[in-house]
């Protein structure tokens, strides 16, 4: 179902000019250029974005980017999007925000001039084969609720697809990352377990259960634990870094940090553009657990990081009932690592509250993009201070719309997940929420997503999707995603076939109808021949990803 809003055109567009002239918007550190007039052609030795060759008129000048997608095909069996409502009117579209680069440049024309694109791309963790429910995430209420359950793992995979789709003709960038390969028999090996594929897993199965269903989660589908992601534009660099999440706090997930380390290289491989970091040393006082608890905000005015952490070496433990995962030590360190000035960012404390109600990543409790923050009250320790410090550095274009505990109680937000949409920026400029169906059938979080809706004018409407196979294990549309923000360059400096056009739905809708399983349950993580079903699914996922092989079981 989808509710639309009102809208408005974003400050951030303010700066183009339809006269030929055009001044160039702060970028955060720097001083602000004063107007300059374009010249008639762009001096030889400077490379430029097309679209910015194509200034003035500058609007009339981007019909590529402006365009939506018409494709309004279905392939068979993949779910649909929830019915569209539109109840506000329509409004001419504009250019989403320019982002200043940090090209180097010798004159104040050359700086007005070197300006690219920056698109956020939605990098979506495809569901694997052994997606099942077997309980293995202490403080994941969903997790914890529906362990044991048969699950439906080519129906969750469908429904990511869905997801993908209707960001896709949103109008976009969508990206896929390949499912990890499971069971990992190197695991199950490490950990004492000998023989054949078939007997390792018929003594796991047998003596430590829990062991077998860790070595065969297939929870590398929640793409924002992969990594944490800072922009070219902010990096002192100016490169786009990335940090695999070690995950140490959960032994099912600690496993992913190799294998996303390796698929990351592959597709952000090009050392001009980016830098893919080893993750962070796999020790308490650093763990991680990626951009789930970390939001990045701007205006014209500047950017702002919010780095979430639960727990501190050497304090005592704030949250009691469940553990906190994010070290305060991990967060610090990720700033540093991506380059990020002293204040361009927050290091804020999660609510214990919030933690012990099932908050286990801030991502539960928020969610922020461009100059729009959805926030409830126990996101955070003292969220009215942290208020206070983003509007001090973002200035006024900043909106935050925050939940009380008596308008969204916490089990509310923890049952429904409205905090775990995506805000997505739209080519028009305004931003769209992807919410679940679930907070569709929670009044109180329906009623403050409504709320969002009318109180924001850059929010111009709700999609509720239907991502059940990932929520019964914790993860919303938002848990599935990785915020990737790229400019035309970069994006085009990315390798294999990862953006998800018609053809990549069509190859990936193929391969999980053929080689997923309708249903799994817990017996059957055992059975050998789900190894080698997984591995020929995967095996067919890279290769139509365009990423070779970059497992091991393909080398």
């Amino acid at each position: 179902m989808t509710q639309t809003g009102p809208r408005h055109v974003p400050p951030v567009h303010a700066f183009l000019q339809s006269s030929g002239v055009a001044s160039v918007p702060p970028t955060p550190g720097m001083p602000a250029l004063p107007p300059v007039a374009l010249p008639p052609a762009l001096p030889p030795l400077l490379e430029l974005p097309p679209v910015v060759a194509a200034l003035p008129p500058v609007v009339a000048a981007l019909p590529p980017l402006l365009e939506l997608p018409s494709n309004k095909s279905v392939l068979p069996g993949l779910p649909q999007a929830a019915t569209q409502i539109n109840n506000k009117p329509a409004r001419q579209l504009c250019p989403p925000p320019l982002i200043p680069s940090r090209i180097a440049a010798e004159s104040n024309i050359e700086k007005a001039l070197c300006c690219c694109w920056m698109r956020e791309h939605q990098f979506d963790g495809l569901v694997g084969p052994t997606h099942h429910y077997a309980g293995l995430s202490p403080g994941n209420l969903a997790s914890q609720a529906h362990a044991g359950e048969a699950s439906h793992p080519r129906a969750a995979a469908l429904e990511g697809l869905a997801k993908m789709r209707k960001v896709r003709e949103l109008g976009v960038a969508q990206a896929v990352l390949p499912p990890q390969p499971r069971p990992s028999l190197q695991l199950l090996r490490r950990l004492g377990f000998a023989g054949s594929d078939q007997a390792v897993l018929a003594r796991a199965l047998k003596d430590a259960p829990e062991l077998l269903h860790a070595a065969s989660s297939a929870s590398s589908m929640w793409a924002a634990n992969a990594a944490t992601v800072v922009p070219a534009h902010d990096a002192a660099d100016g490169k786009t870094h990335f940090v695999p999440a070690n995950l140490v706090s959960l032994l099912h997930r600690s496993i992913e940090a190799e294998s996303t380390e390796r698929v990351l290289r592959r597709i952000f491989a090009d050392p001009e553009c980016f830098v893919v970091h080893p993750p962070l040393p796999a020790s308490e006082a650093l763990a991680d657990e990626g951009a789930a608890n970390h939001t990045r905000l701007f205006t014209s005015q500047g950017v702002q990081h919010i780095f979430g952490w639960g727990r501190r070496t050497g304090e005592a433990a704030f949250a009691r009932k469940f553990p906190a995962r994010q070290s305060f030590g991990a967060s610090a360190a990720l700033a540093r690592a991506c380059q990020l000035g002293e204040d361009s960012y927050l290091l804020c404390q999660q609510d214990p509250l919030g933690i012990e109600a099932g908050a286990f990543h801030t991502d539960v409790l928020g969610v922020g993009n461009g100059n729009v923050l959805l926030l409830h009250e126990r996101a955070f320790v003292d969220h009215e201070r942290l208020l206070e410090q983003l509007r001090a550095r973002l200035g006024t274009e900043f909106q935050a719309i925050v939940a009380s505990e008596r308008e969204l109680p916490l089990s509310d937000a923890v049952a429904a997940y409205p905090f775990n949409s995506q805000l997505l920026s739209l080519p028009s400029g305004d931003v769209h929420v992807v919410a679940p169906r679930e907070a569709h059938h929670n009044a109180p979080a329906r009623e403050f997503l409504e709320r969002a809706l009318a109180e924001c004018p850059l929010i111009s409407g709700i999609d509720y999707l239907d991502v059940n196979g990932s929520m019964r294990n914790g993860g919303g549309p938002a848990c599935l995603r990785l915020r990737v923000p790229l400019s035309d360059r970069e994006s085009a400096r990315l390798s294999g076939s990862v953006l998800f056009d018609e053809r990549c739905e069509r190859d990936l809708t193929r391969i999980v109808n053929q080689r997923y399983r309708e249903q799994l349950t817990l017996d059957d993580i055992a059975d050998p021949l789900l190894v080698d079903e997984a591995r020929t699914a995967l095996d067919e996922i890279t290769q139509a990803l365009g990423l070779g092989a970059v497992y091991d079981f393909q080398s």
